[in-house]
């Protein structure tokens, strides 16, 4: 049985690649993902502001008082000599790649043009075998138009393809007023591939203690519908590959998303949820469906179900909302 695919230039074994998660903050775990069947890891994200929160807290503690106490300069070493910045992402990286003959997908979350370029950088450096930008951008600027907005995902991703040689894909949520001709401008601009889609955490409010909290939630397996749809009407339209992310918890899950289009399937919430030896069952469950209904390979599916392939590519659209709603019955 052939599960090969092809995503950012890489041959793969499968479809199955681990997506950005703390699962892979530890190597023994990114060995462990390799073990288990997958064929490629997106790191965890290395997010910019995170290291000059640390760079102005390190400044903070070694200069506090001694405005004051002259003397105090001689009890604390200088500044510049600590290592502040993405060292420990970088170190991981590097020790990866020297440690598993999978792929490592270097995950960058920046917000200043000079931090995606500059990191971006020093990730092609410590050997990333590819780029995925986590845009993760929620505009509230009441003077920022929609045009606006895209201009910024477009400049970014053009600015780290001058930096790097490295294929980059564009992680993408589906909050924009039209999804797919933003798509093929990304894909017109330079994009190698587009992750479908974000999972924006939503706050919550702690109504005891009056406070706004973070609040994760794991996605389910019908959260992967939306992608689902998008890689669907995607497929064929433009060059740039499709990852399906988000709601793939099933081997069934991953066929879908092969046969409507989908490159790779990006796994987290069910490895999350019960380990990553689920990756193994996920594999079995693929390879025993195929045997059974005699596909040969995973390419042989791949855009089966596309819209251009489907007799009926309407369904993918509104004309399906007014049949979905008259069949539910209370």
């Amino acid at each position: 049985m052939d599960l090969s695919t092809k995503y950012l230039g890489m041959d793969l074994r499968t479809p199955l690649v681990v997506s950005a998660s703390p699962l892979s903050e530890k190597l023994d775990n990114i060995r462990m993902m390799e073990d288990c069947g997958a064929s490629a890891v997106v790191l965890y994200s290395l997010f910019e502001e995170q290291f000059e929160k640390e760079d102005r807290e390190l400044f903070h503690h070694t200069t506090e008082g001694t405005e004051s106490f002259a003397e105090a300069t001689s009890y604390v070493p200088n500044h510049d000599e600590y290592r502040t910045g993405p060292d420990e992402y970088l170190d991981l990286l590097a020790r990866a790649k020297m440690a598993v003959d999978i792929p490592i997908i270097a995950s960058l979350n920046g917000y200043s043009m000079g931090g995606w370029t500059n990191f971006a950088n020093m990730l092609q450096e410590a050997g990333a075998d590819a780029l995925e930008l986590n845009i993760y951008y929620i505009p509230t600027d009441l003077n920022m138009s929609g045009e606006q907005v895209e201009q910024n995902y477009i400049d970014t991703m053009q600015q780290v393809r001058e930096h790097v040689h490295l294929k980059t894909a564009v992680k993408l949520s589906p909050y924009f007023s039209n999804l797919a001709h933003f798509a093929q401008r990304l894909d017109k601009a330079g994009a190698d591939g587009l992750v479908l889609f974000n999972r924006f955490y939503q706050p919550d409010i702690d109504l005891e203690e009056l406070e706004v909290t973070p609040n994760i939630v794991l996605s389910k397996s019908y959260d992967m519908r939306l992608p689902l749809r998008w890689i669907a009407m995607l497929k064929g339209k433009i060059k740039a590959n499709l990852a399906a992310t988000s709601g793939i918890h099933t081997g069934w899950d991953v066929l879908k998303m092969m046969m409507v289009g989908a490159d790779v399937a990006m796994l987290n919430s069910i490895l999350l949820k019960k380990g990553l030896t689920e990756i193994r069952s996920i594999e079995k469950t693929m390879v025993e469906w195929m045997k059974k209904h005699e596909y040969e390979s995973v390419k042989q599916m791949q855009g089966s179900m596309s819209a251009q392939n489907v007799p009926n590519p309407g369904k993918f659209e509104r004309a399906q909302y007014m049949k979905a709603l008259s069949k539910f019955e209370i």
